[in-house]
């Protein structure tokens, strides 16, 4: 079990002028199925290809051209549903949203309103340290998960008089995933983010690389009264969570804060003012650090919804979702619980671990047949921070997880000391040798000989009777015969060792 306490988010308060106002957030997030092929054509969806290279005749928009549905992009949101403990639906249908855009070719998206593939699910969201609530918990409700095609690029920076269009994107899977508004703040809202993103790439559905626009996230903001809410959720009357407006196109988790923060305040100063909140779609300036218009909120009638044509209802077997079902990996929740259960780890660097699934792997490569707490240490401290500094990828590590398991079995077996292990670890990391080996061929093995050590001792207290003295009077002084000893020893004897029989020898 995970040490949690699950509790009714604590919204962020905002002081205004005539008194305190609550955040009130949902958000949608769209994740780039992953799959070789978009959604209703065989074109490839490889991300850095020369523009309008991807293209099918069917994303194109020409005539005649029919959808074929992408099996593997429906067993991909199968799969993200199952993740997200959510309702699939065994039969869904297509529709299309109709609206013009110069990098929208057939002149509406082929999407699901009416009836997802995916309904209602849960994430379970954990607040850290920097959230000020950390070992929290939160239980944010999906509405709903539906399949869409992605739209087209125009890009404006490439001539002064023109716009281009690159149809690469146009057609390629997405899972658009409708959160219920239960997010009270702007970290959580990115906390919230973080997890639908560590829960995909557990499940292979989405790379979540926000960078190339895989994950984005469109975020719907209001302000309200304190208690306002409370009565929304006895009346699911949404009148009392204030007028919302959407920031489109979110591809950054300190930018996302960023704008939830500004745009709650820019609403509570035009409530303030006596004005009122016009429901809108607005962008983030990063620059700026502002949102601004970017068009008024379309409601569902103004895009013209109507059942696809060219495509049947979506009907798929319960025996079929349920070997996706079976298939399942483990999730970071339960991967998490298990590694505090069986390695012992705490909390945090529980969640360090299960962080990336990738890094979760290493560990347990790592870990396996040695101590697990002291593997932890070494992937968390040693390696990660060695990695950070040299900014490189777990998966680029000049350090097998084979060679750290080795270095902490020969901590544990006392033929190191960790200090030693250091630098067995420097050398491996740098050179690419095995361990064993440097410790045998650089003569780094630990002494464990407590007679050499005994002589060591002996020795440098006979060296320093005034030291002696000043030791019987404060035992922690005793650390400077210790210190003397291991570098007599060239850092070689047991510290263990040498801690205790210079206790013994000062009669301490």
């Amino acid at each position: 079990m995970l040490d949690l306490t699950y509790e009714t988010p604590k919204p962020k308060v905002i002081a205004g002028a005539t008194g305190d106002w609550e955040l009130v957030i949902g958000l949608e997030v769209h994740a780039q199925v992953a799959t070789a092929a978009k959604l209703f054509s065989g074109a490839s969806t490889q991300f850095g290809a020369e523009p309008n290279s991807n293209v099918a005749f069917v994303d194109a928009g020409m005539p005649g051209m029919l959808p074929v549905i992408n099996e593997g992009c429906v067993a991909q949101a199968v799969k993200t549903g199952l993740g997200l403990k959510a309702e699939i639906n065994l039969t869904s249908a297509f529709d299309r949203k109709n609206y013009f855009y110069p990098d929208l070719p057939q002149g509406y998206q082929i999407s699901q309103l009416y009836h997802p593939i995916v309904g209602e699910g849960e994430v379970l969201v954990e607040m850290g340290p920097d959230s000020g609530q950390p070992g929290t918990a939160r239980v944010v409700r999906i509405e709903r998960i539906h399949l869409e095609q992605d739209a087209g690029k125009s890009i404006h920076d490439m001539d002064p008089a023109m716009s281009f269009v690159d149809l690469n994107r146009t057609g390629v899977a997405l899972m658009e995933i409708v959160s219920r508004p239960d997010i009270r703040g702007p970290e959580e809202a990115a906390a919230y983010v973080a997890k639908l993103r560590q829960i995909m790439r557990y499940l292979g559905t989405c790379d979540g690389n926000m960078q190339n626009g895989n994950l984005r996230a469109d975020v719907n903001v209001s302000v309200c009264r304190p208690g306002d809410y409370e009565k929304y959720q006895e009346t699911q009357d949404f009148s009392h969570l204030g007028t919302r407006c959407e920031i489109k196109n979110m591809n950054s988790m300190r930018f996302i804060q960023a704008a939830i923060e500004h745009e709650a305040r820019r609403q509570i100063a035009i409530l303030e003012d006596g004005g009122s909140v016009d429901q809108e779609t607005r962008l983030y300036d990063p620059d700026k650090n502002e949102t601004r218009s970017m068009r008024s909120k379309e409601e569902a009638h103004d895009y013209r919804y109507f059942p696809d044509p060219d495509l049947l209802p979506l009907e798929i077997e319960q025996a079929w979702v349920d070997d996706i079902a079976a298939a399942l990996p483990e999730l970071p929740d339960a991967k998490k619980a298990r590694f505090i259960a069986d390695f012992g780890l705490t909390d945090y660097d529980a969640s360090v671990l299960t962080a990336d699934v990738t890094n979760a792997a290493f560990f347990e490569a790592v870990a396996d047949g040695t101590d697990g707490k002291l593997a932890a240490n070494w992937v968390i401290n040693e390696l990660f921070g060695r990695l950070k500094k040299d900014d490189r990828d777990i998966s680029d590590s000049p350090i097998s997880a084979a060679r750290i398991g080795q270095i902490v079995g020969l901590i544990k077996s006392d033929k190191i000391s960790g200090k030693i292990a250091k630098n067995v670890f420097e050398i491996a990391y740098t050179q690419d040798r095995d361990p064993e080996e440097i410790v045998k061929t650089e003569g780094l093995e630990q002494v464990t000989d407590t007679g050499a050590i005994e002589a060591a001792v002996v020795e440098i207290i006979a060296a320093n009777p005034a030291q002696v003295e000043k030791a019987k009077v404060n035992p922690k002084l005793a650390g400077w015969f210790v210190g003397q000893v291991m570098k007599a020893t060239g850092g070689k004897a047991n510290p263990a060792a040498v801690n205790k029989l210079v206790a013994e020898k000062l009669g301490l």
